[in-house]
This record gives C-alpha cells, structure tokens and sequence, in this order.
C-alpha cells in the first residue's frame, strides 16, 4: 500500500497540493500578504466559522478537512488589498477572520461600496472559474485571515476525491446562483424606481 492510500484523507491532497502552491505563494506574497501554510487545519477555527461559511454549510467534517488541506492560509493587514478590480485570478479566497470591503469603480471613475463582507464569505469565486477579470476590489478593513483555493486545487480534489471536489462545485454553484437572483433583483427594483 502507498502511504496516499494510508493516510487520512486531509493527508492525502496535502502534499501534492503543497508543491503545486508554489506559484500561488508567491502571487500572494508579491501582493504583500503573509502566507501562513495550509488550512489544514480549519476544523479548529470553530463551529461559528462553519455556521457562518455559505461554502462548508453542507460539508462532513472530515471533508471540510480535505478541502482546507488544498488551501494556503494567508493573512493581511488593515488597508491591504486581497483582490484587485480589473486582474485576472485562477484563486478565490474563503474569509476566516476579520472583514473585508468590497467596492467597484463606476463608469465616471468613483468608487462605489458593493459590500462589507465577514468571515465565512467566499470572494472571487467567479473569476476563479470562468478566467475573467476581476468584478470588485476587496480590501481588509482590518486584520484578515483567509483560505486561497485555486482552480488548479480543485481539479486536484475532482481527481483524487470526487464526491467532495463534486461537492464544493455544488456549493459554489449555488452561491454564483443565489448573487446572480440578488442581482437581478436590484436591477428590478432599479428600474421599477426610474419607471
């Protein structure tokens, strides 16, 4: 038997994933944010963590395990940027702690605030899936912890764990789904306002 299939299932991804961050880690210390290892751990951030997470509501813990293997754990300061309006991103970020601002620059340049997020909110999801531009720009408000999991993690987790990479797609799924009807209904309730 090799160790892979002896290993818990966190341990599985763990060392695959850990050299294929390599790249990751340094985007993310480029953008001056400190990298703090593996989420590995995540289990121990706490039942209002899993409560609060949209991301993990539906996840076993043994498989809210293997997935925060496949995240690098990074950290920023007040004012620094974790995402970037305009960049492309193969990565998302789950929010462990702190709270984030969320703003987008309209068509005459200003800056508009779509929101102010907290921890167990998942950020740049859609870019990480479809390679598009960033949508918003996300700056910590204060001390920040958050999972980075990239495009490349998950077809890792597709692989090696179907049922739970197929799970994490679900949920990301229904979170696009459910910003997309919140959308469309701010754009209703804008345009029954000008009528």
């Amino acid at each position: 038997m090799t160790a892979a299939m002896t290993a818990p299932a966190s341990a599985a991804i763990s060392t695959p994933i850990s050299a294929a961050t390599t790249a990751i880690e340094k985007k993310m210390q480029d953008a001056g944010l400190e990298v703090l290892g593996s989420c590995a751990n995540l289990l121990e951030r706490g039942p209002q963590l899993l409560r609060n997470a949209a991301l993990l509501e539906d996840f076993k813990p043994e498989e809210v395990s293997s997935l925060g293997a496949a995240m690098l754990l990074v950290r920023a300061q007040a004012g620094q940027v974790l995402i970037t309006e305009g960049e492309t991103g193969d990565w998302m970020l789950l929010l462990l702690s702190g709270t984030v601002d969320v703003t987008r620059r309209t068509q005459g340049g200003e800056l508009s605030r779509l929101a102010v997020i907290r921890p167990g909110a998942a950020i740049g999801e859609m870019s990480m899936l479809d390679g598009e531009l960033r949508a918003a720009t996300c700056v910590a408000l204060d001390a920040v912890e958050a999972g980075v999991l990239t495009r490349a993690a998950i077809g890792q987790l597709i692989r090696e764990q179907p049922a739970v990479g197929a799970k994490l797609l679900v949920k990301l799924t229904q979170l696009l789904a459910q910003r997309l009807r919140n959308t469309s209904n701010q754009l209703i309730k804008a345009v029954q306002k000008q009528g």
